[in-house]
């Protein structure tokens, strides 16, 4: 096994990923070992731009993935400190996320006033029927 190195890589499918990035050349068929890719993408704005970030597949819970280097047509290191942040920060915030909102036993997500639960309907209905009564009154 070699080194770990961040990197970003183009599939010979057209797809761009990036990710903590491992090689294996031991064997007669040497491959790279991905360790949670995301795929990036910019989004230009009038005065600004954003960065889209997505993991680079959705619907598995694994974070490390095999590609054969004949599925490569080119890697290269990034050493861009910005873009490194960008990444660890997605990895860190998905990981935290995954362990402070679900249940290992029902896969239920508890809604929190991040994600923006504020109130139950009963109270906010309650809440706004008191405005509503309070104003009525004071218009008579």
């Amino acid at each position: 096994m070699g080194e770990e190195f961040y990197a970003v890589i183009k599939l010979v499918s057209g797809e761009e990923i990036m990710s903590l990035v491992m090689t294996d050349d031991n064997d007669e068929d040497p491959i790279v070992i991905l360790q949670n890719p995301i795929t990036m993408k910019t989004i230009h704005n009038k005065d600004t731009f954003y960065i889209k970030v997505k993991p680079w597949m959705e619907m598995v819970d694994d974070d490390f993935f095999i590609i054969k280097l004949d599925k490569i047509i080119t890697m290269t290191e990034t050493k861009d400190k910005k873009i490194i942040e960008i990444y660890n920060n997605y990895i860190m915030e998905s990981n935290e996320y995954e362990t402070n909102n679900t249940s290992e036993m029902t896969g239920k997500v508890k809604p929190s006033q991040k994600m923006g639960y504020l109130s139950s309907v009963k109270d906010a209905r309650d809440t706004l029927e008191k405005i509503f009564n309070n104003t009525d009154n004071q218009s008579l």
